[in-house]
């Protein structure tokens, strides 16, 4: 007796995959993306907008929303050399700009022992260059102001662009170090096999690709030493006039339109470096992300 047996062939059935889904998944996070942004700009600017209509404001009073009546007085004041805004502004620049060339000078080589080398104590080295920043501000400019005194450096300008110095080291070895952690030396080695002196090595492959890096810790140091207040009237006595103490003695004033109005001048610079440097701040040549591995 024959006995067939009837195989049933199964029909493989198509996998539909719809190709709208990775386009629909794109879209959505462009769109969380783009709202993140939209929310953090927001965030950012809605303080500083009681800000500007308090600096053009003659009268307004609780529980007014939008001032009685406009004025110009603020910025005629704070543009006058009675306000002295120029020249706090003027000395505030200088003692950044010097302070962030100075912190550059120390931070470039120290965050490249701290990112390329292995050494006994690297870690007691880190923890002393953050020390500062870890310890009480108070408390060390209470201490340097007494070695200050014994050098004659205190109220002078030299004085306080090198107390600002104790803030702003620290963040630029830091972002430096984060830098050179990922930093290949062995194009500097092929430079220098084809003839290049260090100055010549350090000039057309270090610096260039480091410089992402450097403009980031120029930054910070700039925006710390731009908005330090204890440091600067402590060691400076009151003699070295910068805009954060300017600001402060108006805010005790209630002179509420002139101290907005020094605000703005106070955020402007901070806000247009950081517009600057900000494509700088994310991708592969971040130097966000401490001393490395």
């Amino acid at each position: 007796m024959l006995r067939r047996f009837e195989r049933s062939e199964a029909k493989e059935q198509p996998v539909l995959v719809d190709s709208n889904e990775p386009a629909g998944r794109e879209r959505v996070w462009r769109g969380l993306s783009y709202g993140a942004m939209i929310l953090i700009i927001v965030t950012i600017l809605l303080p500083i907008i009681p800000i500007v209509l308090w600096s053009f404001s003659g009268r307004w009073f609780y529980p007014d929303l939008l001032p009685e009546e406009l004025s110009l007085r603020a910025w005629s004041y704070v543009a006058s050399p009675a306000s002295k805004a120029g020249e706090a502004a003027l000395q505030g620049g200088i003692i950044a700009i010097i302070a962030t060339i100075l912190s550059l000078a120390v931070g470039i080589p120290a965050g490249r022992a701290l990112g390329l080398h292995k050494f006994r104590g690297k870690r007691i080295v880190q923890f002393l260059i953050l020390a500062p920043v870890i310890v009480p501000g108070l408390a060390v400019v209470m201490g340097i102001h007494v070695a200050f005194i014994r050098l004659g450096l205190a109220g002078k300008l030299s004085g306080v662009t090198l107390a600002h110095l104790i803030g702003t080291t620290p963040y630029v070895v830091l972002v430096m170090a984060s830098v050179f952690s990922n930093y290949n030396p062995e194009f500097e080695e092929q430079a220098r096999t084809l003839g290049a002196n260090a100055i010549r090595t350090f000039i057309h492959v270090t610096f260039p690709t480091i410089l992402p890096g450097v403009l980031v810790a120029a930054m910070f140091a700039f925006i710390i030493s731009w908005g330090q207040y204890i440091v600067t009237l402590l060691i400076s006595g009151g003699r070295v006039i910068t805009v954060p103490l300017l600001l402060v003695n108006f805010a005790n004033a209630n002179d509420n339109p002139v101290t907005a109005a020094l605000s703005l001048v106070f955020l402007a610079p901070s806000i247009l470096i950081i517009i600057i440097t900000s494509k700088y701040l994310t991708g592969e040549s971040a130097a966000l992300g401490g001393f490395g591995a």
